[in-house]
């Protein structure tokens, strides 16, 4: 690892480790084109300022390649030229104070050198972390917070937040705010003295009810990063020009990219409400390709939550409007305007979806194949992640892994306004990651380990769970927990493969057949992975080639979903396989069931609830099925810690993973 200091990379001092002057002159030499402008002076602009050529071309058509394209980098760098002198006003003037060696933006970003950067990054980068939980202030709505601090970093305790007004806010935006903000509810507060000083954040709480608040706290934050960056490069180009080419005066105030934002998101409907949430808290006086950005993100109709629709709250979230995974949109801001679809080197935010990001990343052509505008990405929100997860979630992983790489070309760069920390590699231990999601699940811990090394530490919120399983309200119904014996989690799936084969199935068949209907065992998997193995044991076994069984999972075409049902519910079919995507997707309600298998529990805990309350319930409630009749078992091993918390409760889940007395659980 390169040793840092405060020391410009590339001074004449003879001081400078050469470690840090042959890194610079890499970084220089990989370039295929240099800049031919002197050190420490402003770029000038040769070209007159062109239209964005991406106003004419479809954003998400096939030549991607036209959102990233460089030529923008002048036409922007030349308005806001024209922004930086005599178009400021002197309100704006007055909004943009030197440096605060109190306000969190001038902490971490603008001079984290003072801060001692090198000891955290390698605390960090060691991974020496210094933890401590903070107790929640109410045991109704308890939640854990566990925040990490790098060893080196002193210990200090968090100021307390509880509302906007005591935030470090461009004056421009504090109004907007405390309207539509305002005072944080108790959530808000926990988490706002995270993600307002720059620290990252994982919160395991989100829901329908919330996801307002936390989507205008985190709007917020980044539209008050994009426009602290901004004016310090405008406040900056003014002192340049008056200093008239001083060599002495060294301002260091950007990355090598002009994106400093990532929204990532799962649904374009998601990307409107962001949108709606910077629109209301910077109030633009003008807003360009508005029309063609409500034409391509928000439905006129809603397809569900018309007069009696039956589907959850949290599914018409996520499906409701437009619910495509496939896109992406750059947000440029100047003084007076917000631009829509800008292209990506000239805009200030990027709203995508991980699908949508990675195909113009592995883009088929190599020449138009980019990542270069992630370069200088300092803020990262994931809202959502739970629908993520319920996708692929190597798409998310792919795209932090291309976060804050250093750039194949320059782009126009000017390196004497380069932040030192970008030049040495060290960007990622600077990037704030804030990641929103309704639970916690393993995928998550490890981005959280592996791309959450913030040098200003990191947060991880989860709530205290009651537990599921007091809210059947079906007296006399049992609820059966098996734990399986796993020695390790990529050996897992074959443990509970066996497990199942041999001591769940064959009870299950060994129940004598109703006189009005089949078995109807319905069983729950959700990993399509799973499924497939179940699938093709229960088709070609010797043991199982006499069960008559249906599929149903997320790839199931609708005619062959309504056939496997209504033989399900016939009695044709024993047995119903059916994945946990496939519920995802379409919560079928299915008819019939009088026993429910858990092949693994569902991540969302709500699921849980659906399928044995709901599908059974359903039954006992039209008298077609007795409580003592009906059955829920599910099996576990000590991997599933996460999702059996959500269910069964935090008070007794460490009792189940840990009890040697048995293996079995019954819940009445």
């Amino acid at each position: 690892m390169l040793d840092l200091d405060t020391q410009s990379v590339g001074s004449d001092d003879e001081d400078a480790p050469a470690s840090k002057v042959r890194a610079y002159n890499a970084l220089l030499q990989s370039f295929q084109q240099e800049s031919d402008e002197p050190r420490r002076k402003r770029r000038k602009i040769e070209e007159t300022p062109k239209e964005d050529e991406s106003d004419e071309e479809e954003i998400d058509g096939s030549d991607a390649a036209s959102e990233i394209q460089d030529g923008a980098q002048d036409e922007d760098q030349a308005q806001e030229d024209g922004d930086s002198d005599a178009e400021i006003d002197q309100d704006e003037v007055a909004d943009d104070e030197d440096e605060d060696p109190t306000d969190p933006f001038d902490q971490h970003f603008a001079n984290p050198e003072a801060n001692g950067l090198a000891q955290h990054i390698k605390s960090v980068t060691d991974n020496q972390w210094r933890s401590a939980k903070l107790k929640a202030t109410k045991e109704d709505s308890a939640t854990s917070l566990t925040l990490s601090l790098p060893e080196s970093a002193p210990a200090s305790a968090q100021k307390s937040l509880k509302s906007v007004s005591q935030l470090n806010l461009k004056q421009r935006i504090l109004e907007p705010a405390t309207k539509h903000i305002g005072t944080f509810s108790e959530l808000g507060r926990e988490l706002a003295p995270s993600i307002y000083t720059y620290q990252d954040v994982l919160c395991g709480a989100r829901t329908v009810e919330n996801a307002s608040e936390l989507r205008h706290m985190a709007a917020l934050h980044a539209l008050n990063h994009v426009y602290k960056g901004r004016d310090r490069v405008l406040k900056n180009n003014s002192r340049l020009a008056a200093a008239d080419g001083d060599a002495d005066l060294e301002l260091r105030d950007q990355g090598f990219t002009r994106p400093k934002v990532l929204v990532l998101l799962e649904t374009r409907s998601a990307a409107a409400k962001y949108v709606e949430a910077l629109i209301a808290l910077c109030e633009p006086e003008q807003q360009e390709n508005k029309k063609r950005f409500e034409d391509g993100f928000v439905l006129d109709e809603l397809k569900f939550g018309g007069e009696g629709d039956s589907h959850p709250a949290d599914f018409l979230e996520l499906f409701e409007g437009n619910d495509d995974n496939d896109f992406r949109l750059g947000v440029k801001f100047t003084r007076k305007t917000m631009k829509f679809f800008s292209q990506f080197y000239a805009s200030d935010i990027i709203l995508a979806s991980p699908l949508g990001l990675r195909r113009i990343i592995e883009h088929t052509d190599p020449k138009k194949a980019d990542s270069d505008y992630l370069s200088s990405i300092e803020i990262c929100i994931v809202d959502q992640a739970d629908a993520m997860l319920m996708q692929n979630w190597d798409h998310v992983d792919f795209v932090f892994q291309h976060l804050n790489l250093q750039p194949k070309d320059a782009h126009g760069c000017d390196f004497s306004r380069v932040r030192n920390y970008y030049l040495d590699g060290q960007a990622k231990h600077l990037r704030q990651t804030i990641i929103f999601s309704a639970y916690i699940a393993p995928e998550l811990n490890r981005l959280y380990n592996a791309h959450m090394l913030n040098i200003a530490g990191k947060a991880k919120l989860a709530p205290f769970y009651p537990g599921v399983i007091g809210d059947m309200d079906l007296e006399g119904m049992k609820q059966t927990f098996s734990r399986y014996d796993s020695s390790s989690p990529p050996t897992d799936p074959d443990a509970r493969f066996k497990y199942f084969n041999t001591a769940v199935l064959p009870s299950l068949l060994r129940v004598p057949k109703p006189s009005d209907g089949g078995p109807g065992i319905l069983l729950f998997i959700p990993s399509y992975l799973d499924f497939v193995r179940v699938r093709n044991y229960f088709a070609n076994s010797n043991e199982t080639q006499h069960i008559s069984f249906g599929a149903i999972s997320e790839y199931t075409p609708v005619p062959d979903q309504r056939r496997a049902r209504s033989h399900f519910l016939s009695g044709r079919h024993s047995v119903l396989l059916y994945t946990g995507r496939a519920h995802h997707f379409h919560r079928l309600r299915l008819k019939g069931v009088r026993r429910v298998v858990f092949y693994a529990l569902p991540e969302n805990p709500i699921f849980y609830t659906e399928i044995a309350k709901g599908f059974l319930g359903t039954m006992v409630a039209e008298g077609k099925l007795e409580a003592s009749e009906a059955g829920v078992r599910s099996i576990f091993s000590k991997w599933d810690g996460l999702r059996l918390e959500r269910i069964v409760g935090t008070k007794r889940v460490g009792a189940m993973l840990r009890d040697k007395g048995g293996d079995t659980f019954d819940f009445v």
